[in-house]
């Protein structure tokens, strides 16, 4: 039953009555009659008869099947074709059709036998049994086939019906072959794909590295293999489109039936069946594909995250035993080669960590589908990461105090030893005498300068500072070492008082009475012959006995060591000041290559283009301003010209005077910091600057390393003014005070060029107003001869606060305003005001009442300013530099 079921329901095709219809008792030439009815034809066929009712329908309903349901709807037209036959066959054929024809029929044309004889029979026949027939529709004796021309037009007959249709019964079933095969390899495409689709939907995604890759392997091998199936069926079907064409192809005269136009639209419905399969197939593919894809990079991620997290975990363990922090300096030392050696182990455990981190970062931005999962182990490696390197710096601090504290006792103890052998060498009896006496005092003077250089801090100040790594041994150590300190130190004081006593005696006849007559003169000043029996330094010391004592050869030996002395602490002082800024200017240099190489170059590495935040593209020169001018000027020429002045001090000032107009690149800097600064904090917490600090081992972030030149241009002065310090009176003194004043001015500059860029409202061009003097805040009262009197004298009682700038044409009057930046300090801006041209002021020095005020006066005192300072001196100040402007104006005048 389920067979028989089956069979109703699969509808016939030519491979199941190949037989039957290469026998051609029945065709479908694909004529049309002249409504579009489709022709089904009989042709001659001598056992016509003897065929099977069962093939009979098969071949008529099959053939019926083939038209397109609006053809199929208009009817039928049938051709019997019996000219070479009986009435018998005429009338069986009728019978067979009538009874067994499965489509609506439309009419019946019969060509009848040509013999006289058969063709008077079929007359009276027809007539006779036309009833019997059951047909609902006409059927039409025709006797040629001219007869039938008058009904169907030639050109969709074939050539046996005198047409002129081309009509192949072999070709005709080869195409219907091909056709119901191609039908049938697109459905099995289509359902092998659906098939192939469910697989992939129901599969589970596994759980390690090598079955995900097994998996992919096997479902892009499977992908392959059905798309190969893909290409071979569409080339299936566009090759048998093109034996259906072919006869079109071959000549241009050459029309295809209707039937062979339905066919070829079967074939193009069924390639755009197969076009619409492929591309749903595909687009169902590249998900799962991506799916796979993105399995195995988690696979991945979770088998590296696991090794690594691993690795961290036991470098953790070992880092954590390392509690020791030494209890000798070399000890100390050996624990900051282990920290250093464990620092060094781990740097490719944590730059694989922060790789990790930073490919599960871009797996979360590339969208993968376990966000989730991913997220959580990136925190937590950049966790470990930090948790490693904070604790490592706290250990090298701890280490780093500890060491400190150990060179500090150990330099303290030695410092009392060395005094204890001084004190022990120092012979009694050559005391004794006033030279031995002041020897001795010198010696120890000299030795308590030392003293400061390894003392120890007084107690409170040593536990504050050490209080994290006093352990009681340590600490009893360091007790004993402070004790001793105070013994040696008491030691010292009462060897002073004894020797103070014995030079004192010696001393003691020089006294200031009146010179004996034959004495100079010039000696018995009670001024110079002073006794000096309290002494507070060295220096006074030695010049009362320069002056006191001009005898014999021996005290002026003495008289003349002292100043020697001193000149070996001024230059040993100056190469120390030297040394620290050339050490200071090396680190400055690398700061700032740093900064460059670690930064700036790193915005044009391709790698962490995807980091940088949008507001900062193209930005580069708004954040760093000038900065690669100023390093290659610093690492180029000045360090290596400072480089020279430690065997030459004196040397010095000159670098700074010969520099004085390439140190102006620092103005440049300080006028682009505000836009600097802005950009910063709208960029600042990005992924992009802070894979860039960790790449650098940079403790602070980089806005802190933007400030190194603002900071550099100020640490110049106060080094030249500690030169300065232990240079007075000596060779270059002028040029050191230069030097200062050189640098004072570039300072003065930058901070004033700082202020004129945040002057909003002045419609004029700055820059043609001549060179910025002065700025400065004041209080400022006005008067006008045309004004009201009532708002002369409340402008004499209000003053007003203005910012004034001084430029050699123009004095502005600005108010300034201050503004919170999204919580950062404020940023002020002077908002302009008023301006007076310098050709056509003038100025009163004094005002009374208050000798900080000035005024300045406009257009013969037609308008007049009056102007408070906040002291004397910067009003004095300012009145020099307008004095200066207005002089200048009246030179050139002349």
């Amino acid at each position: 039953t389920d067979e028989i079921m089956q069979q109703e329901i699969r509808p016939l095709v030519a491979v199941d009555i190949i037989e039957q219809l290469h026998r051609q008792f029945a065709i479908l030439s694909g004529g049309r009659g002249k409504d579009g009815a489709p022709i089904i034809t009989f042709p001659e066929f001598a056992g016509f008869s003897e065929i099977p009712d069962d093939d009979f329908l098969n071949v008529v309903t099959y053939l019926t099947s083939i038209p397109s349901l609006e053809a199929a709807s208009i009817g039928f037209i049938i051709i019997i074709d019996r000219r070479r036959d009986k009435w018998s066959a005429v009338k069986a054929s009728l019978t067979r059709i009538a009874g067994a024809f499965p489509g609506n029929l439309q009419l019946v044309f019969v060509l009848r036998p040509s013999r006289f004889i058969q063709r008077a029979i079929a007359d009276i026949g027809i007539k006779l049994y036309r009833d019997d027939f059951k047909m609902k529709v006409p059927i039409i004796m025709l006797n040629s086939v001219s007869d039938l021309h008058g009904y169907i037009d030639k050109s969709q007959l074939t050539r046996e019906l005198g047409g002129t249709l081309e009509y192949g019964h072999s070709q005709w079933i080869h195409h219907r072959t091909a056709i119901e095969n191609f039908a049938m390899t697109v459905k099995t495409t289509a359902q092998m794909l659906q098939t192939f689709g469910t697989d992939l939907a129901e599969t589970e995604l596994p759980n390690d590295v090598q079955c995900t890759e097994e998996l992919l392997s096997s479902h892009t091998d499977h992908h392959c293999k059905l798309k190969d199936e893909l290409k071979l069926a569409v080339k299936q079907g566009a090759t048998l489109l093109t034996c259906i064409r072919e006869p079109v192809t071959r000549s241009a005269n050459s029309k295809l039936s209707p039937d062979e136009l339905e066919n070829v639209a079967t074939v193009e419905r069924l390639l755009a069946q197969l076009d619409e399969t492929e591309k749903a197939f595909d687009q169902f593919w590249t998900k799962h594909h991506l799916k796979l894809e993105q399995c195995l990079q988690l696979r991945h991620f979770e088998h590296d995250f696991r090794e690594v997290k691993l690795t961290l975990d036991n470098l953790m363990e070992t880092q954590a035993g390392f509690a020791d922090i030494g209890d000798s300096v070399t000890r100390v030392e050996n624990l900051l080669k282990e920290q250093k050696h464990l620092e060094e182990k781990g740097q490719e455990p944590l730059e694989k960590a922060q790789s990790l981190a930073l490919h599960g970062e871009q797996l979360i931005q590339n969208n993968h589908y376990a966000v989730d999962s991913i997220r959580p182990k990136c925190v937590e490696l950049r966790r470990i990461c930090d948790d490693f390197t904070n604790e490592t710096k706290k250990k090298y601090d701890i280490l780093g105090k500890s060491l400190e504290l150990h060179k500090q006792l150990d330099k303290a103890s030695q410092w009392c030893e060395a005094g204890i052998y001084l004190l022990a060498s120092q012979a009694v009896d050559k005391c004794q005498s006033q030279e031995g006496a002041e020897t001795a005092l010198v010696e120890i003077e000299k030795f308590l300068v030392t003293a400061k250089e390894h003392q120890l801090s007084n107690p409170k100040e040593f536990y504050n500072q050490f209080d994290m790594i006093l352990t009681p041994e340590i600490k009893a150590n360091a007790q004993r070492i402070v004790q001793k300190l105070e013994d040696v130190q008491e030691m010292f004081d009462k060897r002073q008082v004894s020797l103070k006593k014995l030079a004192a005696k010696q001393t003691r006849p020089v006294q200031p009475v009146a010179p004996h007559p034959e004495s100079s003169p010039k000696r018995a000043s009670p001024k110079i012959t002073r006794p000096a029996a309290v002494v507070e330094t060295n220096s006074d010391k030695y010049s009362v006995r320069k002056h006191g004592h001009n005898g014999n050869g021996t005290k002026k030996k003495r008289q003349s060591s002292a100043p020697r002395i001193y000149e070996k602490f001024r230059i040993r002082s100056q190469i120390h000041i030297i040394n620290e800024l050339i050490e200071t200017e090396r680190v400055y240099v690398e700061e700032l290559q740093s900064i460059i190489e670690g930064y700036a170059s790193e915005m044009d590495n391709p790698n962490l283009v995807h980091l940088i935040p949008s507001a900062l593209q193209n930005k580069k020169e708004i954040l760093f301003g000038n900065l690669p001018e100023i390093y290659y000027f610093h690492n180029r020429i000045f360090l290596k010209e400072i480089e020279n002045c430690i065997e030459n001090p004196e040397l010095l000032a000159r670098c700074f005077l010969k520099r004085k107009e390439d140190l102006q690149i620092y103005e440049k800097y300080c006028q682009n910091k505000p836009r600097s600064e802005a950009l910063w904090r709208q960029c600042g917490d990005s992924i992009f600057f802070q894979e860039c600090q960790r790449k650098l081992d940079h403790k602070l972030s980089l806005d802190a390393y933007l400030l190194k030149p603002v900071q550099r241009i100020t640490k110049y002065q106060l080094l030249l003014k500690e030169m300065l310090k232990c240079s007075k009176n000596s060779e270059g003194t002028a040029e050191l005070e230069e030097a200062l004043a050189t640098v004072l001015d570039i300072i003065k500059s930058v901070n004033d060029s700082m202020h004129q860029i945040a002057i909003t409202g002045y419609e004029g061009d700055v820059s043609e107003l001549g060179k910025l003097l002065m700025q400065g805040s004041f209080n400022v009262w006005t008067d006008h001869k045309k004004g009201h009197n009532k708002v002369k004298d409340l402008a004499r009682f209000k003053p007003m606060q203005r910012h004034l700038f001084l430029y050699t044409k123009m004095l502005l009057f600005c108010k300034k305003r201050e503004e919170n930046t999204d919580g950062h300090e404020k940023t002020a801006s002077y908002s302009f005001k008023n301006s007076l041209k310098m050709s056509t002021v003038g100025i009163t020095e004094n005002v009374k009442g208050d000798n900080k005020k000035f005024e300045i006066w406009y257009n013969g005192r037609e308008e007049v300013y009056i102007i408070q300072a906040s002291s004397v001196e910067l009003k004095n100040t300012w009145i020099s530099e307008i004095r200066k402007v207005l002089t200048g104006q009246l030179e050139a005048c002349r």
